[in-house]
């Protein structure tokens, strides 16, 4: 299994910095550098707090200025939300009323380090801001009784925000909203709104407006690692495109071509995803199926015929048995088509609604499919991927060779909600897709964190949409029969 590693929460300030606009200060924009070569990892920052001078160039220090990075070790994975409105806000752009935004402060070191910012509601004097969730810590520093400044301001784009007003608080303050108090008339947390300078030159200044916290609670989040460390187990399911697109297994041309080394395109990707998933795999038995393909004895076409021709026992010992479950079939079995995902994800949501029965964060599924091109049932697909998206699975796309893999791409989603041809929408995006050939020159365990980039955070957005805990954990759950329909 990878090596565990500890969250580090690093804090950023700049002192002096030179001006470099005529009209305005500077917009300045830190970016941290980690220097990877090789295969170590270089101490960004080796003690609590650094300060360093800015430099120009080597030799050359960018006038006064500094910069202070401060660390400090993310022990604490709660969050704290909130839900905020204003009310009667000064009025600060004169063709209209004020852009108002919320600005959330910690106070350690000395200095006010910004832990938030909101988004701007245009033209708005009573605003409501969108709920909003911040690390307890970086709120905080886990202390709730340290002080907190908030700042609403007025946006002007060219970055010149003005000042509406500011108060202070603490977290312990903020914490004694209930929970619900958006139901409560009168339950709400106020603060006057106070601009310092208008406080000190107009004699009868109350406020700039008031700030209301509707909500303020502290939840836990858990992460990928608490719940895999807290018993869930991972079951990985392949799927392996043999439609007749691939070419010829014996043509040096086709994509299931076996090298003298005895590897593809397709078992190289296999490997580069399986070798990292497999170590969150407790018994490392994994089902694997091919679709596509005519099988005997009577060579009819099946999408979900188990590569080791055990349908009532399809797994396979390790990525190896996988290996070389696919060596065995390659020769047995008739290439053919067509290209149809929806049978083989339906028959892991299978699997998958079963483990969501028991109401517990016990089991996640992972479908890996490889595939030369495009999905030919696309609209079934579509619709097994949206009821999917209810279960406790994700399903991973790896394209192999050349093809126009546009389909793919939409069923990744990343642009927007997946939706069937009748309107229904995917409860969440379980799909990720990668093409392989984009990976070819690179290292291994480049494809492989491409791919499984989001598949900690599907699954802890399940999780926490059905509000299941990490379980202790648990005798390894039966896996049951994998029965494959008969086509």
């Amino acid at each position: 299994m990878a090596h565990c590693m500890t969250l580090v929460q690093l804090s950023i300030s700049c002192d002096h910095l030179i001006d470099k606009d005529i009209g305005s200060k500077s917009d300045p924009l830190c970016v941290l550098l980690q220097d990877v070569g090789g295969g170590n990892w270089a101490e960004i920052v080796s003690s609590q707090i650094l300060t360093l001078p800015l430099m120009l160039k080597p030799g050359k220090p960018a006038g006064r200025g500094t910069i202070t990075v401060s660390s400090q070790e993310v022990k604490d994975s709660r969050v704290v939300t909130m839900e905020v409105e204003a009310r009667n806000l000064d009025k600060k752009d004169f063709l209209g009323k004020s852009d108002p935004f919320l600005e959330f402060f910690r106070h350690g070191d000395g200095k006010w380090h910004l832990a938030y910012r909101s988004e701007v509601i245009k033209n708005n004097l009573n605003p409501t801001w969108k709920r909003f969730s911040v690390p307890f810590q970086h709120l905080c520093g886990g202390d709730p009784s340290t002080p907190i400044q908030v700042r609403c301001s007025d946006y002007d784009s060219d970055g010149s925000h003005d000042l509406i007003g500011t108060f202070h608080t603490s977290l312990a303050q903020l914490q004694a909203v209930p929970v619900s108090a958006s139901l409560l008339r009168g339950a709400e947390a106020e603060f006057e709104c106070i601009h310092p300078e208008k406080q000190q030159k107009k004699k009868n200044y109350k406020n700039s407006g008031t700030i209301r916290v509707k909500i303020c609670h502290v939840e836990t989040e858990y992460s990928f690692l608490d719940y895999v460390m807290g018993g869930c187990q991972i079951n990985f399911t392949v799927g392996m495109d043999f439609t007749g697109s691939n070419g010829d297994p014996s043509s040096p041309d086709s994509l299931h071509y076996l090298s003298p080394t005895g590897v593809n395109e397709y078992l190289t990707a296999l490997w580069s995803v399986g070798s990292v998933i497999q170590d969150y795999d407790a018994d490392k038995l994994f089902p694997a199926f091919g679709f596509g393909a005519q099988v005997p004895p009577d060579w009819q076409v099946s999408h979900e015929f188990a590569l080791n021709f055990n349908p009532s026992n399809p797994y396979c010992a390790g990525i190896q048995g996988i290996v070389d479950a696919y060596r065995q079939a390659l020769p047995q079995v008739r290439l053919y088509g067509p290209t149809n995902f929806a049978p083989i994800i339906n028959h892991v949501a299978r699997f998958a609604a079963q483990a969501a029965h028991q109401r517990t964060a016990s089991q996640y599924f992972v479908l890996l499919l490889l595939t030369d091109g495009a999905v030919t049932d696309v609209e079934a697909t579509r619709e097994a991927v949206v009821r999917a998206s209810h279960l406790p699975m994700s399903v991973i796309i790896v394209g192999v060779g050349g093809a126009d893999f546009e389909a793919m791409e939409q069923l990744d989603a990343d642009s927007g909600p997946l939706r069937t041809r009748s309107g229904e929408g995917a409860a969440r995006d379980i799909v990720q897709f990668v093409p392989y050939r984009r990976f070819q020159n690179a290292p291994r365990e480049a494809l492989a964190q491409t791919v499984l980039a989001e598949v900690p955070m599907q699954l802890v957005s399940y999780f926490k949409a059905q509000g299941w805990a990490p379980v202790k954990p648990l005798p390894l759950p039966a896996k049951g029969p994998a029965q494959v329909p008969q086509v």
